[in-house]
């Protein structure tokens, strides 16, 4: 927009209600160049005729004095020279132009000039105000220097209506650029919604990736910590039994890292692009083999599925799955050694729900895996976003996790 500045007027770039900025575009420059050399050239002319040859050029105003034509035209080069700041100095030049109406006729020009400005730069009740003393001044004007052939009343006539037809075309003027700057600003402030819409997409989006990384990263790391640990406490177990948590330890380790690679590149480039696929998510059919990880690593769980794995929608399922993966993870955590008990049912229209089942420890762990102690209440929002529910407590010995989900019928 920047290399068409210069076809702007400053009006519209500046408050269309205040004054006429100072600095002016090129396309001011131009206008005010025509309005300078237009007024002083008609008072220049017209004074001339006037003076020279009054039956050949104006005849209408042969009679008038030769004095008063001498005076007239200096007055109306005067105001047309004046036009070049009436956008800085508008009230002085609107006020000259306004003693110059009583009697000139060469500065008829600029005065309709000044009008104009008036209804483009200043409210309607200054426009009102000024025009009113312009038709009053007009009385005068036509008792001094009425058309030769016309009455008193028709000079006055015909001037009030040039006045207020210049009058109008500035209000129209006026209106038209107030116009274009609310299009103006709509538009800016349309650009501005849009830069926080994606900002709050971004926001979200990051978030989203941070739920999942947790969610992935806590998995894999207490299979990676419960091998450790039983690496570190019984260093005489069978080398089998070592090289066999060793190579846990190494595969969640390794995938772990290839997990936490690609969401470091999604947040350092803000945003996947088009043509990079976002990577395929965890569904409820991958459950089995999430409960298998969880076994090779020494965790006893039973798995109980009642529903049609492959049926469930993708979001509810990667909804289920992310809250089966944190549960595991929980009861590794609390109840290390313990077997928990996942139970998988639902139909469609009637929901899907999860329950998961361990026994509460007797004593707290002498060496628990550190966590964010949010891990629930993660759970608890992202059901709570996918139109679900989830409660947890102890309940008969155990610590039981239920969520119910929302399995929408297609």
């Amino acid at each position: 927009m920047a290399e068409h500045r210069w076809l702007i007027p400053s009006a519209l770039v500046a408050d269309p209600d205040g004054p006429a900025p100072v600095r002016r575009s090129t396309r001011d420059w131009v206008v005010d160049g025509l309005c300078v050399a237009v007024a002083a050239g008609f008072a220049v002319i017209l004074t001339l005729n006037l003076i020279n040859d009054p039956s050949n050029g104006v005849p209408r105003w042969w009679d008038t004095p030769r004095w008063l034509s001498i005076a007239d035209g200096a007055a109306g080069v005067v105001a047309g020279l004046s036009l070049w700041w009436r956008r800085r100095f508008l009230a002085a030049v609107a006020g000259y132009h306004l003693v110059l109406s009583l009697f000139t006729l060469a500065g008829a020009v600029s005065i309709l000039v000044v009008i104009l400005t008036v209804g483009v730069h200043r409210r309607f009740a200054v426009l009102a105000g000024y025009l009113a003393a312009i038709v009053a001044s007009n009385f005068v004007f036509a008792g001094l220097r009425h058309e030769n052939g016309q009455t008193y009343w028709e000079t006055v006539g015909w001037g009030t209506a040039f006045v207020i037809i210049v009058a109008l075309w500035g209000m129209v003027l006026r209106t038209r650029r107030q116009l274009i700057v609310s299009w103006r600003e709509r538009a800016e402030r349309a650009e501005s919604e849009q830069r926080l819409r994606v900002a709050q997409a971004q926001v979200l989006e990051r978030t989203r990736i941070a739920r999942e990384m947790h969610d992935v990263l806590a998995h894999r790391i207490s299979l990676i910590s419960l091998h450790a640990g039983a690496i570190e406490f019984r260093p005489d177990a069978p080398p089998d039994e070592i090289a066999g948590a060793a190579a846990v330890v190494r595969a969640s380790a390794h995938q772990a890292l290839q997990d936490l690679r690609a969401v470091i590149g999604v947040l350092r480039t803000g945003a996947q692009s088009d043509d990079v696929p976002e990577r395929p998510q965890p569904t409820l059919s991958a459950l089995p083999a999430l409960v298998d990880e969880t076994r090779s690593s020494g965790s006893r769980v039973r798995l109980a599925v009642s529903a049609a794995l492959d049926e469930v929608p993708a979001t509810t399922g990667l909804t289920a799955y992310r809250i089966v993966q944190e549960g595991l993870t929980n009861a590794r955590k609390h109840a290390p050694g313990t077997a928990v008990g996942v139970a998988v049912d639902g139909d469609p229209g009637d929901g899907l729900t999860i329950e998961i089942r361990n026994p509460m420890p007797a004593t707290a762990p002498a060496r628990p895996i550190p966590g964010t102690g949010v891990g629930l209440v993660g759970l608890a929002e992202r059901a709570g976003l996918a139109g679900g529910r989830i409660t947890h407590g102890p309940a008969d010995g155990d610590f039981v996790l239920t969520a119910w989900l929302p399995w929408t019928v297609p």
